[in-house]
Order: C-alpha cells, then sequence, then structure tokens
C-alpha cells in the first residue's frame, strides 16, 4: 500500500485503514486521531510524542513537531546570496505530525490528481486544505538521519541513551 512519494504512500494507508473502519467499526474512524512519523527521524523520544499528543489532543487542526529557526536564512540565485530573509516565524518542521484521519485524507485526496505536487509533509497538505497545523516544540534530537555524518551522530546520542 506503499506509493512513489511519502504523501501517496500516507494516503495509500490512510485508504485502506479507512475502508477497513468503514468495514468494521472497530477500526479507524474518520474523526480518529493519527500520527505520522518518518522513519528516518530515528532519535524520537515517548517525551516528544507525548508532547505533541498533549499539544494537539485539545486542538482542532491537529499540529507537527518543529524547532525555530536558529540560523540566517538566505536565498541564493546562481551559488550567490541574493536575499537575507527574516527567521523569526520561520520554523524547521520535524514528525510525527498529528491529525484527525479524515481531514488529512481528504487533504491528500484533494492533491491526488496532481500526482501531490507540492506536498513535503502532512502539514502542507492541511495547509493546502486550509488549514493552520500547530506548531509544537521539538527536540534538536529528533532529526532526519539523511547524510553519512548525520549516522556517528546518531549513534552517538543513541549511546549515551543506555
Amino acid at each position: 500500500c506503499g506509493g512513489a512519494t511519502r504523501a501517496e504512500s500516507v494516503f495509500n494507508g490512510l485508504t485502506q485503514l479507512l475502508e477497513a473502519g468503514t468495514a468494521n467499526s472497530e477500526g479507524l474512524q474518520s474523526h480518529d486521531w493519527i500520527l505520522v512519523h518518518d522513519a528516518a527521524r530515528c532519535l524520537i523520544t515517548s517525551v516528544e510524542i507525548n508532547r505533541l499528543i498533549d499539544a494537539c489532543i485539545d486542538d482542532e487542526v491537529g499540529g507537527l513537531l518543529a524547532l525555530p529557526l536558529p540560523d540566517t536564512l538566505k536565498s541564493a540565485v546562481h551559488g550567490r546570496v541574493s536575499q537575507t530573509l527574516p527567521r523569526q516565524d520561520k520554523w524547521l518542521a520535524q514528525t510525527p505530525q498529528m491529525f484527525r484521519a479524515g481531514q488529512l485524507h481528504a487533504a491528500l485526496k484533494a492533491k491526488q490528481a496532481d500526482h501531490f505536487e507540492g506536498i513535503t509533509d502532512e502539514a502542507s497538505a492541511m495547509e493546502m486544505a486550509g488549514f493552520s497545523p500547530k506548531l509544537v516544540v521539538g527536540s534538536p534530537h529528533n532529526f532526519k538521519v539523511t547524510y553519512p555524518p548525520d549516522f556517528a551522530l546518531a549513534e552517538d546520542l543513541l549511546g549515551s541513551r543506555t
């Protein structure tokens, strides 16, 4: 039930779960909360997950873990700085991201015809559907293991937890 993109994979998974919920009242219902997590963020802790749940459980929309941008942000053209952008309102999105299953499914379905273009995470799908997800302060340790040096850092952090 995966897909070619993250958005397609989440959409396909939600479709299957919601269809199963329709057939079985104990399955996933559209009003149920779901959390979507990126496996590359392998250093997530239960403290961070619980912080997200506690912050969003009574929210109309849901939200995501994120960090305020600590660095100066530059825009570039042809490898040269073209502009320094204000960082006061910029955040680095993390996962998990928590939304109502039905709302997220509908937001993704609305972008299915154009192959989920512009959707980089679940929060962006919700934004495109007119929602404003809540930002919940995450942790710098909840980084995405992407580049070779990230593996060594993740290994060190995991080793320090035991």
